[in-house]
């Protein structure tokens, strides 16, 4: 078969189905200006990370159903904020008509993946092994993400600006971070971040955030964690 007929014969597209890199937007007020007001600021903190970026709407802790026009409004307002919905998060009974009536998909809150989703410079994935933690020894480097399914991840190599760590339990970085850190990736909010040099662009437990620049500089370089205390994310140096 020719070049030019193997390519015809090719599928022109596939389909899969894996975790992406989106963030939820939890609203808690329908009225678009006050969501207007404190995203823009949230927003202001970290451009780099929040300007356009692909976002989820969760619109399950309204206190009551809220109609599309509505939905709709604070849709804009995320919009003008900087950030761009693709979709609500699957929850209450009201999400499939609302979305319907607004031709928006509804994101469920998370799939198991049928491979791992491709990212640029994909690091390969560690073999399986016994024990509670998964254990990578090679520098992470900007675009590599590395993800410790339902249990701890430890790093003993650099991880650099613009590499991604994410564990459903504890992230330990036995070394420099530059990149980002997610723990308790599926709302384990016991979860933890420890490093030995920190200098993350972002922390997360739980879904809860920090950037660097939030953070008290005189932590920079130093052995931190960084953990849940009610709704509010601690990052403090180890050993005083």
């Amino acid at each position: 078969m020719s070049t030019a007929a193997e390519a015809t014969a090719q599928a022109a597209l596939e389909i899969r189905f894996g975790p992406l890199d989106l963030a939820q937007v939890r609203i808690r007020s329908i009225d678009p200006g006050v969501i207007l007001d404190e995203l823009t600021g949230r927003v202001a903190t970290a451009p780099r990370f929040f300007d356009r970026a692909a976002v989820g709407l969760d619109l399950g802790l309204l206190e009551r159903d809220p109609e599309p026009s509505q939905v709709r409004a604070l849709i804009d307002a995320v919009r003008r904020a900087g950030m761009l919905p693709v979709g609500l998060v699957s929850g209450p009974p009201f999400i499939e008509s609302v979305a319907r009536a607004l031709d928006l998909p509804v994101l469920a809150a998370f799939r198991n993946p049928v491979k791992p989703p491709p990212v640029l410079q994909a690091v390969p994935e560690p073999a399986e092994r016994e024990g509670p933690a998964l254990l990578h020894e090679h520098p992470v480097r900007s675009g590599q993400r590395v993800y410790a399914r339902q249990r701890d991840l430890i790093v003993v190599a650099p991880v650099g600006a613009g590499a991604e760590l994410m564990a459903d339990g504890c992230v330990h970085v036995y070394g420099a971070l530059r990149g980002r850190a997610m723990a308790g990736a599926h709302g384990a909010a016991s979860a933890r971040i420890f490093c030995q040099e920190f200098y993350a662009e972002l922390v997360s437990v739980a879904g809860v955030f920090r950037v660097f620049e939030t953070i008290p500089t005189e932590l920079a370089g130093r052995p931190v964690q960084a953990w849940l205390e009610g709704s509010d994310l601690r990052v403090t140096r180890i050993g005083g």
